[in-house]
């Protein structure tokens, strides 16, 4: 035969309920939305001080007529192209949310964003990294008059400022889902 533990039952103590108040009448506690989390004023700004320089970076490399040149600069292309889409995608989410004064606070909308961010983020430090490593082995080796090497800082340096301002996002995301 086989042995079994059995259920074991205890007691509640409950709760009062009714017009002394119980614990079911509180309204349900909500945390202060903090500035730069989706759906503030504070992160309307980041959102726009990602797109901005991303944008720019974009900007520049695609009109730089080697670039395709080097895996490094291809990956910065898309790596700023794949961010300012997502930051002007979130951009107009906020700014929605704003006009029409609502809270993105819902868990997976945050998640979406902790995720989008996340990925964003490691993408375009990686990608203005492995580029201003490309740049400075071609200043190194005195190719700058051929690569374009001005073009290139610029649009490195425009990169590392918008994952800059990616990398807030992220952390106050990744806070608010663990908090939430």
């Amino acid at each position: 035969m086989m042995n079994v533990s059995r259920p074991a039952v205890r007691p509640v103590i409950a709760v009062p309920v009714g017009p002394t108040g119980g614990a079911n009448d509180r309204p349900p506690v909500r945390m202060k939305d903090i500035q730069g989390m989706p759906g503030t004023t504070g992160g309307l700004i980041l959102r726009l001080s990602q797109f901005v320089p991303a944008l720019i970076s974009l900007s520049v490399m695609l009109t730089t007529p080697d670039f395709h040149s080097s895996t490094a600069f291809r990956g910065l292309v898309f790596a700023v192209g794949l961010q300012s889409l997502w930051s002007l995608s979130l951009l107009i989410i906020d700014a929605y949310a704003l006009l029409v004064g609502r809270s993105l606070r819902n868990h997976l909308v945050v998640k979406c964003f902790t995720i989008g961010d996340g990925i964003t983020c490691i993408l375009t430090f990686a990608a203005a990294s492995a580029s201003a490593g490309i740049t400075v082995l071609f200043s190194d080796l005195d190719k700058c008059d051929v690569k374009h090497c001005t073009r290139f800082e610029t649009a490195t340096a425009m990169a590392f400022i918008s994952w800059f301002a990616v990398s807030p996002s992220f952390f106050l995301d990744f806070w608010s889902l663990a908090t939430h």
